[in-house]
C-alpha cells in the first residue's frame, strides 16, 4: 500500500483555508473541489492509456489516449459528492458509481446502507473519493468491495489522512498484491478519542453541506 502526500504550494493554500472554522460551507465547497482537482492530477499519475496516431494541421503526430474500460470514480457518500465534480473535471470520461457508507460513532465500525456499482468491475481501475481518513475502517471497506469485484487497482483521494487510518490501510492490503494507493493533502498528527483527525478541519460532510 503506497501514500503519497501532494507536496504543493497551491494544495496546501486552499488546505489551510479549508481547515480554518471561519470558512463558510459555499467557500469550503469551492475550495474542495479546487483541491481535489490538484490532488486528481497526481492521483491519475498512472492511468493507464493506449498510443495513438491523429492528424495535426501539418503532419501525423504520436499521442495517447485513456484506455478502455474507463476508470471508475466512487465517491463515498454522503462527503464524497462534494468531492466528484473536481474530479471528473480532469478525468471526464470516466463512470461513477456510488458507496453509501457510515462510521458507527460507537463502534467506528463502517456500515454500508447504498451501493450503486456494476458487478463485475475486472480490468478497471478505481478512483475513490473520501475527504477524511481517520480510522480507515470506512476507506478500507470501500476499498475491498471495489477489489472483490475485480477492480484491478484502486487509488483512493483524501483531503485529509490520520497516520492512525494510513496504518489500518498498510494493514489490510500490505501482502496481499493487491495495487492500493491513498493520495491525500497532509497527513496530520493523530486522531482524538472520538475519531476525528487532530488539527484537522472538523466533520467534512457537515462543512460541506450543513448539519443534517
Amino acid at each position: 500500500m503506497e501514500t503519497l502526500v501532494v507536496d504543493h504550494p497551491l494544495v496546501a493554500h486552499k488546505l489551510t483555508a479549508l481547515r480554518d472554522v471561519r470558512t463558510d460551507s459555499p467557500t469550503f465547497r469551492r475550495l474542495a473541489d479546487e483541491l481535489v482537482t490538484l490532488l486528481a492530477y497526481e492521483a491519475t499519475r498512472d492511468v493507464r492509456t493506449v498510443p495513438v496516431s491523429v492528424e495535426t494541421p501539418l503532419m501525423t503526430a504520436h499521442g495517447v489516449r485513456l484506455a478502455r474500460p474507463a476508470p471508475l470514480v466512487v465517491p463515498i457518500l454522503r462527503a464524497g459528492l462534494g468531492m466528484l465534480d473536481g474530479m471528473t473535471r480532469i478525468l471526464p470520461t470516466a463512470e461513477v458509481g456510488f458507496l453509501g457508507m457510515i462510521r458507527d460513532e460507537g463502534t467506528l465500525k463502517a456500515q454500508t446502507y447504498a451501493t450503486r456499482l456494476p458487478e463485475d468491475l475486472s480490468g478497471r481501475q478505481c478512483y475513490v473519493l473520501d475527504p477524511m481518513l481517520a480510522t480507515g475502517g470506512t476507506l478500507a471497506a470501500a476499498v475491498e468491495v471495489l477489489l472483490a469485484r475485480g477492480a484491478v487497482d484502486v487509488t483512493a483521494i483524501c483531503l485529509l489522512a490520520a497516520p492512525e487510518g494510513v496504518d489500518r490501510m498498510r494493514r489490510t492490503f500490505d501482502g496481499t498484491g493487491k495495487p492500493v494507493r491513498v493520495v491525500t493533502a497532509a497527513l496530520d498528527e493523530r486522531l482524538n478519542e472520538q475519531g476525528f483527525i487532530l488539527p484537522g478541519l472538523g466533520d467534512a460532510g457537515d462543512r460541506l453541506y450543513g448539519v443534517v
